[in-house]
């Protein structure tokens, strides 16, 4: 996982504020994919790019900061 290294913590961050909570309201739109994920309501296929794309640079972020805390 050399290349999740070198992305910079700061573009990230950015990225998962920016894409991972957008739109900001009425509620961002991660959080209303997941809520439906939840509620079981049923998802076509552009739900499911729209959750990983929304949800992408939030795993990213996670999975750097395991990787980085690993190291340590």
């Amino acid at each position: 996982m050399n290349w999740l290294r070198n992305i910079p913590w700061s573009l990230l961050i950015v990225a998962a504020l920016l894409l991972g909570l957008a739109p900001f309201s009425p509620q961002p739109h991660l959080w209303e994919k997941i809520s439906w994920l939840i509620a079981g309501h049923p998802f076509r296929p552009i739900d499911i790019f729209d959750l990983f794309l929304h949800g992408a640079p939030w795993a990213l972020l996670f999975l750097k900061a395991a990787i980085t805390l690993g190291d340590k």
